[in-house]
Parts: structure tokens; C-alpha cells; sequence
């Protein structure tokens, strides 16, 4: 009966401990030297269409939010990156990831590579990348 318990106690312990979903990466925490910019995305997938309010912060140095929400209080999508490491939250993010940014599953490709289109925008009122039958239109 002993070493049952201890097997028992055992595989409670491995599987909360392997349970683990939340990143140990440090990302940067917003301050007044951050670009804010807000509007509406239009996003249009393979199965669906969505247009929602878009905010979205970052830094020269690469430092990047976004968060998609459809009315108040209803984050579809929040991404956090940041140059070499990212983190994607919420039902658009089909259960979430975070990881290097290499290794981005194909689902969030897009969603990651505006990172890099609205840094490279120098304050342009609109952003548009298309990627795998994905399209992103933001308006800020």
C-alpha cells in the first residue's frame, strides 16, 4: 500500500509540474518611450472574415504588442515579441504559443509578421501584409 501511494504521489507531482503553458521570457514592460498607435485590423482568413479594434505598442528597438479585441472586453489575440522570442494568447491563437521566433507554428506566421511590417510603416496611417491565404488590413 506504500509504494502505491508513493507511485500515486509521484505522478500527481510529474503532472503538475509538466503542466507548465506560461513563458519564463521576460518581455519588456511598456513605458512612455513606446509608440501606441491604435485603429481597426480586418483580418480574413481560409474559414473567416473578423474586423475588430487593433492596439498596438512598440519600440525602435523591436519590442512589440498587439492586441485584436472584438468590443470591450474581448481579446481575440494578444501578441507579445520582441527580437528574437514571441507569445501568442487567446481563441485566435488556437490555444497559445510562445517560443523563438524562429520556430513560429504556421498558424500564427502572419499574425507574428506584422511585427515587422508595422515597425518597418515610419507612422503610415495603414498596414497590409498578405501570408499563406491570410490577409491583415490595419487602419490606425
Amino acid at each position: 500500500m506504500r509504494n502505491l501511494v508513493s507511485v500515486l504521489s509521484a505522478a500527481v507531482v510529474l503532472g503538475l509540474t509538466s503542466c507548465q503553458t506560461t513563458s519564463t521570457h521576460q518581455f519588456a514592460q511598456p513605458t512612455g518611450a513606446w509608440h501606441t498607435r491604435s485603429g481597426q485590423l480586418a483580418y480574413q482568413g481560409a474559414r473567416m472574415s473578423l474586423i475588430g479594434e487593433v492596439l498596438v505598442r512598440y519600440t525602435k528597438g523591436g519590442d512589440f504588442e498587439l492586441t485584436f479585441t472584438k468590443g470591450p472586453g474581448v481579446a481575440l489575440l494578444t501578441l507579445r515579441a520582441d527580437a528574437a522570442f514571441g507569445q501568442a494568447e487567446g481563441p485566435l491563437a488556437r490555444g497559445g504559443w510562445s517560443g523563438p521566433l524562429a520556430n513560429v507554428p504556421a498558424r500564427l506566421r502572419g499574425w507574428f509578421a506584422l511585427r515587422e511590417k508595422v515597425l518597418a510603416s515610419s507612422g503610415s496611417s495603414s498596414v497590409t501584409h498578405t501570408e499563406a491565404g491570410e490577409s491583415f488590413h490595419l487602419r490606425f
